[in-house]
């Protein structure tokens, strides 16, 4: 007898609830012992000091397929509780992770020793140990698509377009648990510099392809230039970066960017990044904190490396800080407007 989709899309994957758990003394007393445990206190410790300091932006760098894995939840709550002022992200996170979910779809429990070819034919894609119905993505790229025939042809950053995906959840969001959807209604921005490397993209393609002289483009400097206004903005500022790669380099580079514009802004006081990546062939996502001062991005005294898979070190991060509560007092930065004002 031949499988059917129905056979494996079977076990949803279940988003972890942060606020269900008080990790607060389980991390503090990992921050006595050694090694990656001490790492892990001492980076929740940084992410609460961010909170709690006045006037520090926090940019949250996402790269990884971690919201296909359970931790959507966490983020949304970030975003609902102003624990974050931006988002810097892959496009399949928001994007074949968040907004596809959004839309009313799920991931399932995968098994790494199945069949590709199998699940080829029944167009089921795999991301390690979980599932996504392919026919499902398909909807989601057609929804980008259809968003982007009802928008003004222009140049957008993809904060800009992003929101337009929020403001279309707003009103036919079946998951209302989403990133995108919250972020729009905190007014909060989220970045995806490599935009089109995701379900966007094909939506994009198929729009620019039904609309070849008058259509939307995704411009990515204007990307860069937005979050640089962020940074400009700001009077201190904190990466929190769960993997590395573009958001990460994305976010860095705008003390950089606006020495060059000719503004003193400073590096980035505090930075948090969870890896699993190897700091020895040079590639940015294992690119330690510290050589980061070397670039004049980061500052030394308040950052913190974790090699530990996301999965296991976000939650107790992510909880650690939320328990502590210093977002009670913490305003929404809502620096969409501020940027809607600067175009």
């Amino acid at each position: 007898m031949k499988p059917k989709k129905s056979d494996f899309l079977v076990e949803i994957v279940e988003h972890i609830d942060i606020k269900e758990h008080n990790v607060v003394p389980l991390v503090e007393a990992m921050s006595k012992m050694a090694f990656s445990a001490r790492d892990l206190g001492r980076a929740a410790q940084i992410y609460d000091a961010m909170l709690r300091e006045k006037d520090c932006a926090i940019i949250l760098c996402l790269a990884g397929s971690i919201f296909s894995a359970g931790l959507k939840n966490v983020i949304v709550d970030l975003v609902r509780h102003n624990m974050v002022d931006a988002i810097v992200s892959t496009g399949a996170i928001i994007v074949d992770q968040d907004f596809f979910e959004a839309l009313g779809f799920k991931h399932y429990k995968a098994e790494i020793n199945m069949d590709d070819d199998v699940l080829r034919r029944l167009a089921i894609d795999r991301i390690y140990d979980t599932y996504i119905d392919e026919d499902q993505l398909r909807v989601c790229d057609s929804t980008c698509a259809e968003i982007a025939d009802k928008l003004e042809p222009r140049p957008y950053s993809s904060r800009e377009f992003i929101r337009e995906m929020g403001r279309h959840l707003a009103e036919h969001a079946k998951n209302r648990d989403s990133v995108v959807l919250a972020a729009f209604e905190k007014n909060m921005p989220i970045f995806v510099p490599a935009f089109s490397d995701c379900s966007a993209g094909f939506g994009l393609i198929h729009h620019q392809w039904h609309h070849p002289d008058k259509h939307l483009s995704i411009d990515s400097a204007k990307d860069f230039l937005e979050l640089t206004k962020i940074k400009i903005d700001s009077k201190q500022s904190g990466l929190f970066m769960i993997g590395g790669g573009v958001p990460k380099n994305f976010a860095q580079d705008t003390v950089v960017a606006a020495d060059y514009l000719g503004f003193d802004v400073g590096m980035h006081k505090y930075a948090v990044q969870i890896t699993v990546a190897d700091v020895r062939d040079g590639a940015l996502s294992g690119s330690t904190l510290k050589e980061a001062n070397s670039w004049g991005k980061v500052d030394q005294g308040a950052e913190q490396m974790v090699y530990a898979e996301a999965t296991l070190a976000l939650p107790l991060i992510a909880g650690y800080a939320w328990h502590k509560r210093a977002w009670k007092n913490r305003p929404a930065r809502n620096y969409a407007e501020l940027l809607d004002k600067s175009l």
